[in-house]
């Protein structure tokens, strides 16, 4: 029998982007880092985030840059919209797991593209995204063989130091523990919202943000 032709497509993807930044922290980033842990951090459910949520507005100006840099090219490449648009970062805060803590699972509201950049990771370092529609597609379950792209309900890439990640807001995400780590992993997080004209008077769903 002649083996058939096929070809499958992942259709409503979610789109995960990944951009490596070509230098380490220079020695005033890495001061920056140190002011703003030393200006105090707070408890989450299961790690530590800076009281200050805005580092973004006067700290670690070129790392911003790069984050912007590449914001820009996953709305381009992803959400492409016809008319021009300047997304931007709201708050953007630092975050410590120690050896042993996690990240509960969590999204981001009020945003549409959320970002980690890694300052410090070790190997085995993981960020973990959740399938939106893992209700649904569990409400008959099976019993995977191997697990890919369309039978998974987790998906997780490695954390790595200089790496940044961009993702939609409102996928679900979490941080497993480390069981080899010995050192804090040390991340910095955004979100982002956009200015602009959404929509159109023609389809009655308009929407000017200014």
């Amino acid at each position: 029998m002649t083996k058939p032709t096929i070809d499958i497509y992942s259709v409503f993807p979610s789109p995960v982007y990944i951009a490596k930044r070509d230098s380490d922290l220079n020695p005033r980033e890495e001061k920056e880092i140190e002011k703003i842990i030393k200006n105090g951090m707070h408890r989450n459910v299961d790690n530590s985030g800076s009281n200050n949520s805005y580092i973004f507005n006067e700290n670690l100006k070129e790392l911003k840059q790069f984050c912007e840099y590449h914001i820009n090219v996953y709305v381009k490449e992803t959400i492409n919209p016809k008319d021009e648009l300047d997304f931007y970062i709201t708050q953007s805060w630092l975050n410590i797991t120690k050896p042993g803590e996690s990240h509960h699972e969590h999204w981001h509201s009020n945003s549409i593209i959320s970002g980690v950049f890694y300052i410090s990771t070790e190997e085995g370092d993981n960020i973990t995204f959740i399938d939106p529609n893992i209700k649904l597609k569990q409400l008959i379950f099976f019993k995977a063989k191997e697990f890919n792209l369309w039978n998974s309900s987790i998906w997780s890439f490695p954390s790595k130091t200089n790496e940044l990640i961009l993702f939609p807001s409102w996928v679900n995400h979490q941080v497993e523990v480390n069981e080899k780590a010995t050192t804090d992993r040390i991340s910095i997080a955004f979100n982002t919202f956009v200015k602009g004209s959404l929509g159109s008077q023609e389809t009655y769903n308009e929407l000017i943000l200014k």
